[in-house]
């Protein structure tokens, strides 16, 4: 048969996904962030194994490029030490806001992967993480199109 009625899958029996990108921001996780990379990449290995014990090429492609993601994320991990103090905003920190509207909010500054904004978790490189770093209780920042106050920190 010729090679132009043949998928390119048909080549090497290998899917070809994108890698997943990598943040270019330093990987600075929390204890907590630490044991959940290392849950996915258990979860993705052994998602991988039943991939190919299956014959299922796909499931076995996709679950190796999470597993080269989180292996890679965890090869570059910087575990932070809880902060030592609550004067102000620092990675790890819990920090409780009040905007001009009389909503308040609470996050806890994480890594990137451990962000769940739904959670309260806030990745240190997003916006709002990055206005409240080194701010102290009771200093103004900008919370999306309105402003806010910092009304408490905590460890």
């Amino acid at each position: 048969m010729s090679k132009a009625f043949t998928k390119e899958s048909d080549d090497d029996g290998v899917l070809d996904l994108p890698e997943r990108e990598i943040s270019s921001f330093p990987n600075l996780v929390t204890a907590q962030g630490l044991v959940l990379i290392d849950a996915e990449i258990t979860r993705h290995s052994e998602a991988h194994a039943e991939g190919l014990a299956a014959g299922d090429r796909e499931a076995a492609a996709r679950a190796a490029r999470e597993l080269r993601y989180w292996t890679a994320r965890r090869n570059s991990a910087q575990v932070q030490s809880p902060p030592a103090g609550a004067d102000e905003v620092v990675f790890g920190s819990a920090v409780n806001i009040l905007r001009e509207d009389g909503w308040r909010s609470s996050f806890r500054i994480v890594g990137e992967d451990e962000a769940d904004p739904t959670r309260g978790l806030l990745s240190w490189v997003s916006p709002l993480a990055r206005e409240m770093m080194g701010k102290g209780v009771g200093e103004e920042i900008e919370a999306g199109a309105t402003e806010a106050r910092i009304v408490a920190i905590s460890i």
